[in-house]
Order: C-alpha cells, then structure tokens, then sequence
C-alpha cells in the first residue's frame, strides 16, 4: 500500500479547503505541493461560504496547519496564484511526478492541469451528484426536496460531471438551520475526500468509480434571496421532505 503523491489546490483559507486539509492530513495524506489561489474572486467565496457556516466551527488555517507539519519535520511548498489556470499552475507541477490533483474548493478549473497527474483529479462536491450539480447546494437540495449529502468524484470539463467514488447523505434532523446544513456538507466532503483517498492506498478505485447518469435538475448557480428565504421557511416550518426524525 502506497499513499499518493498529489497537489492540492485550494481557495486562499477557504473553511472548505481548511477542513479537508485537516480531513486528509489526519490519515497522513501529506500534499506534496499546496497551490492557494489568492484573488479578489476567492476572497469573495470564502466569505460568501464563511456566511454559509455562521456559528460552526472551523478548521485551522492552511498555514497553521502546514506549519505544525513543519514543527514535525515535513516540509510542504505552498505557492500562491492569481487564478488556478494552467499558465500560473503547471510551472509549479510540472516537473513533479503527481499520482492525483486534489481540488480542496476551487472556481470552476480547465485544461492542461485535468490531464497532468498520472491517475487524475478529484473533488469532493457538498452536494449528491448527479442530482445536484453547481452551487449553493444544501440550499437548491431543500427548495427542491433533493437529499442532502456530500459526493467525491473526478473532474473533467464539465461541472461536477465526472465519474463518481463516493456519495453520501446528510441526516437532516428536525431545527438544523441552512447554516447547519452547510457545515455538515462541509465536514463530509472532507470525510469523503479521506476516504477516498484511504481507497486510493488500498487499490480499490477501479472497483468503485461508476459514471453519475442523468440529473432531472438544471446545473444550479448561486442561490438567489428569494430561493433562500424559502429554504429558510421549509427548515422552520420543518416541510423539507427529507427530515429523519
């Protein structure tokens, strides 16, 4: 069994990529590189997505992280961009013999870095696909009675397309708010993304990656206000279809 050698790309200090940093390197998945995008665009996700898990907590910061793997003696460069496009990525890649890229919460990514890595790119996307590709995902599954859950799965051109590894519900229980909803799709995508990788080690992509199928559900975009103010209402009034309890 052989851990893989891989990047990891990642909004700057996105609680995203924080948690799944914290998800993987707790298996002794170490990135080889860490690629942060730092631009005006990643800085409004992260606070877009901070908003999202108002009153959870978060994971410690990239750098806080990689620092105390430096305390133990395990060196990690970590490189800032201007935007995760091949022309700024590659030069920092391409000489290293990858196994996989591991997307840790990034804008939409193309091109030559898709093809670099010796068995592919992956990403762990809080929603269940194929129903729900896109954005804003916990609150597009309760408008539109969807179950809640997490997926990892490999990247190709398209958006949230690629071949499946794993998905997983949330349970929802009677109260959580939409903030608890994102959160709880947070942590499992980085659960998600350990196991995967823990497959990874253990030789069984082969066995589990499956083609998602057809969606009913258009590719959604960012939730509007007043798609938010009726996900809100469906968690008070507790009419989301899909509670446990």
């Amino acid at each position: 069994m052989v851990k893989p050698t891989f990047a990891y790309l990642l909004l700057k200090e996105h609680p995203y990529g924080r948690e799944m940093l914290r998800q993987i390197l707790s298996e002794g998945f170490v990135p080889s590189i860490v690629i942060t995008e730092d631009s005006v665009i990643g800085d409004e996700e992260r606070e877009k997505f901070l908003k999202r898990i108002e009153g959870n907590p978060i994971a410690p910061t990239i750098e806080a992280q990689l620092a105390e793997l430096a305390e133990s003696g395990v060196s990690v460069p970590h490189i800032e961009v201007s935007i995760h496009n091949s022309e700024q990525v590659m030069p920092h890649i391409a000489d290293i013999p990858l196994d996989l890229v591991v997307f840790g919460g990034t804008r939409i990514i193309r091109g030559e870095i898709l093809d670099h890595s010796k068995d592919g790119v992956i990403n762990s996307h809080p929603g269940l696909l194929p129903e729900c590709r896109g954005s804003a995902s916990p609150a597009w599954s309760v408008y539109h009675d969807i179950p809640v859950g997490s997926s990892t799965h490999f990247c190709d051109n398209g958006i949230d397309t690629g071949e499946l590894l794993l998905r997983r519900e949330v349970p929802v229980k009677r109260g959580m708010t939409y903030e608890d909803l994102c959160y709880e799709t947070l942590v499992l995508a980085g659960v998600l993304m350990k196991e995967a990788l823990i497959a990874y080690e253990h030789g069984k992509w082969d066995e589990m990656r499956r083609p998602q199928g057809e969606s009913e559900h258009p590719t959604f975009r960012n939730a509007p206000e007043e798609v938010l103010e009726v996900v809100g209402q469906k968690l008070r009034d507790q009419t989301y279809a899909h509670y446990v309890d």
